[in-house]
């Protein structure tokens, strides 16, 4: 146990009040209210959120129509913060403490998190509420009326409540706005390369979607030593970074004829990519990257979170061929074993993450944000809140993200 941390350390024993940017209807935008967050309860930690993104998964889950109903509620789950209280029987981290919240937990005593084969904690399972009872720490102000939380984080808010299995503590000097993106969207694909896929020196990979996880994937195989990465997009404009993070040649579907991207794909890599991750969600585009990967051999990996239940389609007598699919949640990663290892090669130069910030803004602009990752003109936008960034430098001119003027 670290030095300067009891046994018994809670500190907080009264609610917050605070804003919360609250998803009242599905596809709506997002209004700004007063909320009133509890104190962290055993096992708990209160986090002040200094800036958070807007993930793909976001945007997925604030679409959902009769999923079951979560409405009201508060969505967020990339962030980076600072530990304002904790709960009892919380040694892990202290007040004061920079963190970043994770929606996968990592209870560290499970058979799951005990075995290097899972980084799907058993202890805690995914459900709605806090992942110990089922609550929730938010409510409105004016009205007590309860708001639920997302996926066990709940960052489009200035302060939250997580469960300490969902903290990971960062050492000082990585930039908030670099910690927030490694609690999903950039560990998912580095981890997706280095620990699903295990990628080999001198390989040939496809990538399908290059959003922030497709592109953090290629750079992870980059940093594997592949030798050939296939980026496919149909945005044009991905071209550019792509292959600044490792992409090698581009295909866009729009550019290639009659022909299906699985076709190019084989014709590019001599029979077919030794390996193939999804990143967009579309069971279509899985079957595609399936048919694109090598016979004998070939790894698809899915990593893109669909709105729906609809099947794969995949040919039986392929996976007698020797082909494979595997899915995967947060690239395989252990969050508190391995975010620190990524924030560290941060630190080293040897992890990119400056190319994935393209926009950043103020917490009153969230719905901006909203908009330019769902028109496909962002990868990951920064949303500050209020003081947290110094001087207020960030601000939005004409409905789009831009560093303020001196």
């Amino acid at each position: 146990m670290p030095a300067g941390k009891t046994m018994e350390q809670n500190t907080a024993t009264e609610p917050i009040r605070c804003k919360a940017a609250v998803c009242k209807v599905a596809g709506q935008p997002l209004e700004m209210e007063e909320v009133e967050v509890a104190p962290p309860r055993a096992h708990e930690v209160r986090i002040r959120i200094l800036c958070t993104s807007l993930c793909h998964t976001d945007v997925t889950f604030w679409r959902m129509k009769g999923f079951p109903p979560r409405h009201p509620s508060i969505l967020g789950h990339e962030a980076a913060g600072v530990v304002e209280s904790v709960g009892d029987h919380v040694h892990e981290v202290a007040v004061g403490d920079t963190v970043v919240p994770v929606f996968l937990a990592q209870c560290g005593d499970c058979p799951d998190c005990l075995s290097d084969r899972s980084n799907i904690c058993s202890g805690l399972p995914a459900r709605p509420g806090m992942p110990r009872d089922g609550t929730t720490r938010f409510s409105f102000a004016a009205t007590g009326e309860p708001i639920h939380n997302f996926i066990g984080v709940s960052s489009f808010t200035e302060y939250t409540v997580v469960d300490v299995a969902h903290v990971v503590r960062l050492e000082p000097g990585v930039p908030p706005e670099k910690a927030c993106l490694l609690s999903c969207g950039v560990s998912t694909g580095i981890g997706a390369a280095w620990k699903v896929a295990a990628v080999e020196r001198g390989s040939s990979v496809a990538v399908f979607g290059l959003g922030a996880v497709g592109l953090a994937v290629a750079q992870g195989c980059r940093m594997r030593g592949a030798k050939r990465i296939i980026g496919v997009d149909m945005n044009p404009e991905k071209r550019d970074i792509g292959k600044r993070l490792g992409i090698t040649d581009f295909i866009n579907p729009d550019d290639i004829g009659e022909r299906t991207v699985s076709e190019v794909v084989k014709e590019m890599t001599g029979g077919g990519a030794d390996y193939c991750f999804e990143c967009i969600g579309s069971t279509s585009v899985m079957a595609e990257a399936f048919q694109s990967s090598r016979m004998g051999w070939g790894k698809t990996v899915v990593l893109g979170v669909s709105n729906g239940v609809a099947p794969i389609s995949i040919p039986s007598q392929d996976i007698l061929r020797g082909r494979s699919v595997v899915g995967s949640l947060f690239g395989g990663l252990k969050p508190k074993a391995d975010i620190p290892i990524l924030a560290q090669k941060y630190l080293d130069k040897e992890l990119e993450l400056d190319e994935f910030v393209t926009h950043e803004m103020g917490f009153h602009d969230i719905n901006a944000a909203f908009e330019l990752l769902t028109q496909g003109k962002c990868l990951r936008c920064i949303i500050w809140m209020d003081g947290a960034k110094e001087n207020g430098s960030v601000g939005v001119e004409n409905g789009r993200a831009c560093k303020a003027k001196a």
